[in-house]
């Protein structure tokens, strides 16, 4: 379990890199419904993505961003952006799964 859960940590620190820092580039509601809405969920879905090729099907990967996501509500937006931590587990799941299908072809 110790291996399993070391093999995540580039990867959770990516995603908390993405949930915490690029929202600092927010300044108006354009560059917020980008950000949210496109960058957030690619960058997202890039980091699961490479890690189910790299290191297999994890689910604690999707597991870690909601809850790397839920500090952020309080921090960055309000009580409405609670879906959004659902939604980037789910697409981190989804990234993370087709990852999967390309593990050991290499």
């Amino acid at each position: 379990m110790k291996k399993s859960c070391a093999a995540l940590i580039p990867y959770v620190l990516v995603l908390a890199m993405d949930f915490y820092l690029l929202p600092l580039l927010m300044v108006g509601t354009g560059t917020a419904m980008l950000l949210m809405l496109f960058v957030m969920p690619l960058a997202a879905f890039i980091t699961a993505l490479a890690c189910g090729m790299r290191r297999g099907f994890f689910l604690l990967l999707p597991a870690a961003a909601f809850v790397l996501f839920l500090p952020t509500i309080f921090i960055y937006y309000n009580a409405s952006a609670w879906v959004y931590a659902a939604a980037y587990a789910i697409i981190v799941l989804a990234g993370n799964c087709a990852g999967r299908i390309f593990y050991g072809k290499r």
